[in-house]
């Protein structure tokens, strides 16, 4: 009686009654997933579900159930089996994990349909900050779909976010920190390098502010580059440190499994030996003894591995390999950046070559003397931008290094080389005009 109402309640739980207009009408609910029975034919597998089976039966395709080969569970058809004499473990057919997926809700749960969820979204979230009087506005799509070069920002999730509460600083939040630092760093020099190309006039106090604040922002550009280096150098080094000794790591646990494997079943069989077999009794004990030693070079050689990289013995299973992969995934990230950067510090160049062809209309000396007059100011303010943005991570030696950089990419010691002989002809040309002065007047 139960089963009739427990099936009575699963039959009315299917349909839904709708009225509508006086009428009613029966409307059959969906299940996202359907079982599929992997079936097999001929040595061919290949999934029906309950109603394609029948059809599927006829054409000589069998279902696959779990029989007991040894001490080891085999999948094959009833017919194969009882050809075999195998003994069936359970009444429970093979089939995939998750069955067959409805075709309604394999689409909704498809990249497409996000897409267009997520575009619906952003039209009626920006259609409610207009009427609000908003300038602001979202957009669903990804930075690479929007012509963006700016690093994007990885999810920080709630575990992270409750360490900062709670004063801890987060591997995942000083990430993203730093990449939007970085962000607004690229934005702050590509509109200031914009603007220079848009504001420049023939005229030496403006060619020179021009040309010194290129000049600032090439070197927040190799400041930026020269760090980027650095901490790649460093994750290459901790890689190439890491990967072979996740190998060693994995090696010396399958030794430890092989001959602790080894170990056990001497064990077994010795403790199964009759007392009479004295010799094979003797032989079984030295080489238990001889893996016994083994054993224990090999764990504490895993030991001082996992020591040397601060590792203990419960989170190298699993930290180990995840270290790797987070580093590999970081040095990918600062691969891009580099990149981002250093197009945009060939695209600079080209513009201060730009200003170097304007500059061949006016006294180059005068312009030289301008330029260097504000030089100190424009790099001081360089200094200050990347402290603000590095904090305590600012290197004074990078700096320097940087300047070196910029000094070689702009030619600047055969620039000063080139004034200095202007200056001194000038030099000439007025000693040898005021003798002739002199001359005359004799």
């Amino acid at each position: 009686m139960a089963d009739h109402h427990t099936a009575r309640i699963k039959h009315l739980c299917r349909l839904i009654r709708v009225r509508e207009a006086g009428q009613t009408h029966r409307i059959a609910i969906q299940y996202k997933t359907e079982k599929e029975y992997l079936c097999v034919k001929d040595g061919e597998e290949r999934g029906f579900t309950a109603s394609e089976f029948k059809a599927a039966q006829v054409e000589g395709w069998e279902k696959q159930y779990p029989y007991k080969v040894g001490k080891k569970k085999v999948y094959t058809a009833p017919s194969a089996a009882q050809a075999h004499g195998y003994v069936r473990m359970d009444k429970h057919p093979k089939s995939t994990r998750y069955g067959r997926q409805n075709p309604i809700s394999e689409r909704w749960n498809s990249e497409e349909q996000l897409i267009v969820w997520r575009e619906a979204w952003a039209t009626a979230a920006n259609r409610c900050l207009e009427l609000a009087g908003h300038d602001s506005r979202i957009d669903h799509r990804s930075h690479a779909e929007r012509g963006l070069e700016e690093r994007p920002t990885i999810h920080e999730g709630v575990a992270a976010q409750a360490l900062e509460r709670r004063g801890i600083i987060s591997d995942r939040c000083e990430l993203n920190r730093q990449i939007k630092a970085d962000n607004a760093l690229l934005r702050e020099l590509r509109g200031q390098v914009k603007k220079l190309a848009q504001a420049v006039k023939n005229t030496i106090p403006a060619l020179a502010e021009a040309m010194e604040n290129l000049r600032k922002n090439l070197l927040l550009f190799c400041y930026q580059l020269g760090y980027l280096r650095k901490v790649k150098g460093r994750l290459n080094a901790s890689l190439n440190t890491l990967r072979p000794a996740l190998t060693q790591y994995n090696q010396l646990a399958k030794d430890i499994r092989n001959k602790t494997k080894e170990r056990r079943s001497l064990l077994s069989e010795k403790k199964s030996l009759s007392a009479v077999h004295v010799l094979r009794h003797r032989e079984l004990a030295a080489k238990i003894a001889a893996l016994t030693e083994d054993l224990e070079e090999l764990r504490s050689e895993k030991n001082l591995l996992l020591a040397s990289l601060a590792y203990s013995k419960e989170d190298a299973v699993d930290k180990f390999p995840k270290d790797i992969a987070a580093m590999e995934q970081s040095l990918k990230r600062l691969e891009e950046q580099e990149q981002k950067y250093s197009t945009e510090l060939d695209a600079a160049l080209i513009k201060y070559a730009g200003f170097r062809e304007q500059a061949q209309g006016v006294d180059l000396v005068q312009l030289y003397e301008a330029r260097q007059t504000i030089r100190p100011t424009k790099e001081q303010e360089a200094e200050s931008r990347v402290q603000q943005v590095y904090g305590e991570k600012y290197s004074p030696l990078l700096m320097f290094d940087s300047k070196k950089a910029v000094s070689r990419m702009l030619h600047e010691d055969m620039e000063r080389q080139a004034v200095q002989r202007m200056v001194r002809q000038a030099q000439k040309g007025r000693q040898t005009l005021q003798k002739k002065k002199i001359e005359q007047e004799r």
